[in-house]
């Protein structure tokens, strides 16, 4: 009698996505708010940059499509990074600025700690670590100056911010998700997307479902490339850096805003920057 071979069911689809956090620029090198203001990569920044790129060849990694927002320090970190690859013109290439960073608003230019002796700690810690709390917005001159920025001359005024919480963010960046990115997602694209740090963090709010006294502790490490890998209707799977893997790529320290001081001391300790 002959025996029939048990075949085993195929496993559940798995697309992966790599997210990268932009390479350093002066102004983070400075520890100023920088949001929309377009500042460069510095010589640190554009080492990050090709570090990346070479691990992310030598883990085999090959993008059909990558995604950035129109800020200098990201489209040169995309840029940086398949050059490093060796593929320089292998991937099609999207900017948009609904992957920019959370605009800051007044704080803009301003030296953390200069904002933190003018506002206080506290203040601080709402405006840039909260969901749904803006800092003040521009004035009205220097709105006006982004409505004429070469930059978003395709984009309705109406749709430029003058601040953003991250809940702003998030409302922003997800109709680019959904009708961009996870599409490329869903066709068995090999996706790159290039960005700042409160895009991520909106992202990562809304795959996970973090409430949002939790957001608070999110953070990603600035030019490290994670992977979050996706199963059907795109469901997270899991999370992990490239590199190393002490944490995931969602740093949560504290379930509650009250712990908010602890999650701030390891932050620094591990280097991690609230800022963009």
């Amino acid at each position: 009698m002959s025996r029939t071979a048990r075949t085993r069911p195929p496993g559940p689809r798995v697309s992966r996505v790599v997210f990268l956090r932009h390479g350093q620029s002066s102004w983070n090198r400075e520890r100023r708010f920088t949001g929309w203001v377009d500042v460069p990569l510095n010589a640190a920044g554009r080492r990050q940059a090709e570090q990346a790129g070479r691990l992310l060849a030598g883990k085999g990694f090959r993008f059909d499509v990558g995604f950035t927002s129109v800020l200098s320090r990201a489209s040169e970190t995309l840029d940086i990074v398949l050059a490093s690859m060796g593929t320089p013109d292998a991937a099609r290439i999207e900017s948009t600025w609904r992957l920019n960073e959370r605009h800051y608003g007044v704080l803009q230019g301003v030296p953390k700690a200069e904002a933190r002796r003018r506002y206080g700690e506290e203040q601080m810690f709402r405006w840039v670590r909260s969901f749904d709390v803006a800092p003040p917005p521009l004035s009205g001159e220097e709105l006006a100056k982004l409505r004429t920025d070469p930059l978003y001359a395709d984009v309705d005024r109406r749709d430029l911010p003058a601040t953003e919480s991250l809940a702003d963010t998030l409302a922003r960046t997800l109709p680019f998700w959904e009708d961009s990115i996870a599409p490329a997602v869903r066709a068995g694209r090999s996706v790159l997307v290039v960005s700042h740090l409160n895009c991520v963090r909106a992202l990562i709010r809304h795959f996970e479902d973090v409430s949002n006294e939790s957001i608070a502790t999110v953070s990603v490490h600035t030019g490290e490339p994670f992977v979050i890998d996706f199963g059907a209707d795109l469901v997270p799977l899991r999370r992990y850096y490239l590199r190393f893997r002490p944490h995931l790529a969602l740093t949560r320290l504290a379930r509650k805003v009250g712990r908010r001081r602890k999650a701030r001391a390891w932050l620094a300790s591990e280097g991690v920057s609230s800022d963009a």
